[in-house]
C-alpha cells in the first residue's frame, strides 16, 4: 500500500495498554484501520505507572527538560502492531490509581497533566521527530484537547489538526488562574476562544483551534448543537458547523467474533447460539421461556438504568429475563441487585466487568438492552448486531444510526435489525420491551431480524476510509 499521509493521534488510552472506555477501543483500533487504506498512525500518550515497565524496550526519541514541573521523555515502540509512543513524566503520571483518579477522586492537577501531553504532542508534531513528521495531528477528546489549540498558537508548521469528541459531557474545565500555569496566551482568553464560563475548558480550546471537528457518529454531530446534548458548548459547536462531521467507530470483528466463541456459529449456521444460551443460563441459573435480554453497561443514569426497575418486571412477567454486567453508581448498583433479588430465576446481576463473561453473554443472549439518554457512538449495540443478539436502543446518537427499527415497513423490506425507541423514558422502553417479546414469540421473523444484524457491516473499512477523506482534505 502506497504511503498517502501520517498522523500523530494523541490521547489518554489505547488498547491493549489501558482502558478506561470506548475511547481506548478506538484509539487502538484506527492505526491499523487506517493503514489499510495508506495512512501510517503514531499514538501519543502518557507512560502510567502501569505502562513503565514497557520503556525498556523502547528508544527515547523526545526530550523536554520543564514539562510543566519536571523532565518529560518519550519513548517510541511497537505494542500489539501498534506504533506506540510513551511521555514519560513521573511528576505526572507515576501514580497509584486509573488515568484520571486515585484512591481519593480524580487528581486536582488533570489540567496540567494532560496539558501537558497536548504540549509534547503539539511540539512533536510541529517539530517532528526521528526523520518523521506528520501531516496531521488528531486529538481526541478533552485530555489532548489544548494539542490543536498549541498548535495553531505556535505556529502550525504545515500540519493540519483535527478534534473527535468522543464524549462531549467531559470538557477538562479549569480555573482561569491556571491560563499561565497552563502556557496559554493571555490575549487569547476571551469568549470567542479560551474563556468558557469565566474559566477555561481544554475540550473548547481545541474545539475552535482545530482545522476539522470530527463526533463519533453522523447525528451525535448534529445532536450536539441542540442544548439538551451540548452540554453548554453547542453554541460554539454551532459556530462551527461547517467544520464538523461524524464518523461512527467500528469494532474489531476478529476479536467480537461469533465464530471464535467457545461454541461456534455464523449468520448460516445458527445452531450455537441456543447451545450458548443454555449454557448462560445454566451459569445463573435462569430458566427463561421467552427472550433473554442482557445489559452490559456502566451503572449510570446516561445510560439509562434508572428506567429499569419500572419496565423489567412487566417483561419478566411476559415471559422475558435478564442479565446484568456493570457497575458504577452504588443507588444504580443497588436498584439491579434489587430486580435480582425479587425476580431470582429470571434476572441475574454480575457487578463488575469481565470481558471474557460479555463474550460468553452476547453468544448467548436473545437481546442486548442499550436505553441511553445520549449515546455518542456505542459499541454494544454494534456488538449485538455482530452476534445476532437483537438490540433494543434508544433513539440517540450512535445508536440510531445503527440500528433499523422492526417496523412493519422495514420487516416487510426484511432490513429490521433491532427495536428503536423514543422517548427515552419508562413509558417508550416498555412499549419496545412488549415489542421484543412480540417478536421472539415470532420465530420466523426473530431469526430474519438476527440474520439481518449479523450481515450489517460494523467493522472498520467505512470508517477508516472516512478519516482517510477527511485528512486528505486537510493535509498541507
Amino acid at each position: 500500500m502506497q504511503l498517502r499521509g501520517r498522523v500523530l493521534s494523541v490521547a489518554s488510552e489505547c488498547v491493549p495498554l489501558i482502558k478506561t472506555g470506548g475511547l481506548a477501543d478506538v484509539v487502538g483500533a484506527l492505526p491499523a484501520a487506517l493503514a489499510a487504506v495508506g495512512w501510517e498512525m503514531r499514538v501519543l500518550m502518557p507512560a502510567y505507572r502501569a505502562l513503565r515497565v514497557r520503556l525498556a524496550g523502547m528508544t527515547e526519541v523526545w526530550f523536554e527538560a520543564d514539562l510543566f514541573g519536571g523532565e518529560g521523555r518519550v519513548f517510541a515502540g511497537e505494542v500489539a502492531g501498534i506504533s506506540v509512543l510513551l511521555l514519560d513524566a513521573p511528576h505526572l503520571y507515576d501514580r497509584e490509581g486509573g488515568p484520571y483518579s486515585g484512591p481519593g477522586g480524580d487528581w486536582p492537577d488533570n489540567a496540567r497533566r494532560f496539558a501537558a501531553l497536548s504540549w509534547v504532542g503539539a511540539r512533536m508534531a510541529r517539530e517532528g521527530f526521528g526523520g518523521w513528521k506528520p501531516d496531521v495531528l488528531h486529538a481526541h477528546d478533552w485530555q489532548a484537547g489544548f494539542a490543536p489549540a498549541y498548535l495553531a498558537f505556535g505556529g502550525a508548521a504545515g500540519v493540519a489538526s483535527v478534534l473527535t469528541i468522543h464524549n462531549i459531557a467531559f470538557q477538562g474545565w479549569a480555573p482561569a488562574s491556571a491560563l499561565m500555569d497552563l502556557r496559554l496566551p493571555f490575549q487569547q482568553f476571551h469568549p470567542d476562544v479560551l474563556e468558557y464560563y469565566g474559566g477555561l475548558s481544554s475540550l473548547k480550546a481545541g474545539l475552535v483551534t482545530a482545522d476539522r471537528i470530527t463526533t463519533v457518529s453522523p447525528s451525535y454531530a448534529a445532536e450536539l448543537m441542540r442544548p439538551e446534548f451540548g452540554m453548554g458548548l453547542q453554541g460554539v459547536i454551532a459556530a462551527r458547523a461547517g467544520v464538523v462531521s461524524g464518523i461512527l467507530n467500528g469494532v474489531d470483528t476478529g476479536v467480537w467474533s461469533p465464530e471464535a466463541e467457545p461454541v461456534p456459529y455464523s449468520v448460516t449456521a445458527m445452531k450455537g447460539k441456543a447451545a450458548n444460551r443454555a449454557e448462560i443460563c445454566a451459569e445463573f441459573g435462569l430458566d427463561v421461556p421467552g427472550p433473554l435480554a442482557i445489559l452490559v453497561s456502566r451503572l449510570t443514569d446516561q445510560k439509562g438504568i434508572d428506567l429499569l426497575a419500572g419496565t423489567i418486571p412487566d417483561f419478566i412477567a411476559g415471559g422475558g429475563g435478564l442479565i446484568v454486567l456493570g457497575s458504577g453508581d452504588p443507588a444504580l448498583e443497588g436498584a439491579v441487585l434489587g430486580l435480582q433479588a425479587r425476580h431470582g430465576g429470571r434476572v441475574a446481576v454480575r457487578i463488575g466487568y469481565d470481558e471474557a463473561l460479555s463474550h460468553r453473554l452476547f453468544a448467548g443472549g436473545d437481546a442486548v438492552l442499550v436505553p441511553s439518554r445520549f449515546e455518542p457512538c456505542g459499541l454494544t449495540q454494534m456488538y449485538g448486531l455482530r452476534y445476532g443478539t437483537v438490540p433494543v436502543v434508544s433513539a440517540v446518537g450512535g445508536l440510531a444510526d445503527t440500528v433499523i427499527h422492526a417496523s412493519p415497513a422495514a420487516l416487510a423490506a426484511k432490513v429490521a435489525t433491532g427495536i428503536v425507541f423514543h422517548p427515552v423514558d419508562g413509558v417508550a422502553l416498555g412499549q419496545a420491551l412488549r415489542g421484543l417479546l412480540a417478536l421472539y414469540a415470532d420465530r420466523a421473523t426473530w431469526a430474519q431480524v438476527q440474520k439481518n444484524a449479523m450481515r450489517q457491516a460494523v467493522g472498520w473499512e467505512a470508517s477508516a476510509a472516512a478519516y482517510a477523506a477527511l485528512y486528505e482534505g486537510i493535509a498541507r
